[in-house]
């Protein structure tokens, strides 16, 4: 059973930054992809960001040049570096991989942006 432990979410100004991080219960060289989603009340839970096993990453439209996703495997850890933060940008904030079909997810972290 994956675990995937999400912290870092907070209150922030307009134009602040953030850091999220995603603690996985195993090597996260074992997954394929992992990736961040977020969620705002009473709509649907959209993609962000993620990166492959190998690298490489991609970013929903919304998340580039503002968002970067990296990884530190000594730690177990994804990382969601937001800089540039809008009031849309407000959400819980959630991680994300995939093994054999199955989707784990963290409990989530709560991002504000005051405007």
């Amino acid at each position: 059973q994956v675990q995937l432990v999400e912290s870092g979410g907070g209150l922030v100004q307009a134009g602040g930054s953030l850091r999220l991080s995603c603690a996985a219960s195993e090597n996260i060289f074992n997954f394929n992809t992992m990736g961040w989603y977020r969620q705002v009340p009473g709509k649907q839970r959209e993609w962000v960001a993620r990166m492959n096993v190998g690298g490489v990453t991609n970013y929903a439209d919304s998340a580039k040049g503002r968002f970067a996703i990296s990884r530190d495997g000594g730690l177990n850890t994804v990382y969601l570096q937001m800089n540039g933060l809008k009031s849309e940008d407000t959400a819980v904030y959630y991680c994300h991989t995939n093994i054999l079909s199955r989707n784990y997810w963290g409990q989530g972290t709560q991002v504000t942006v005051s405007s």
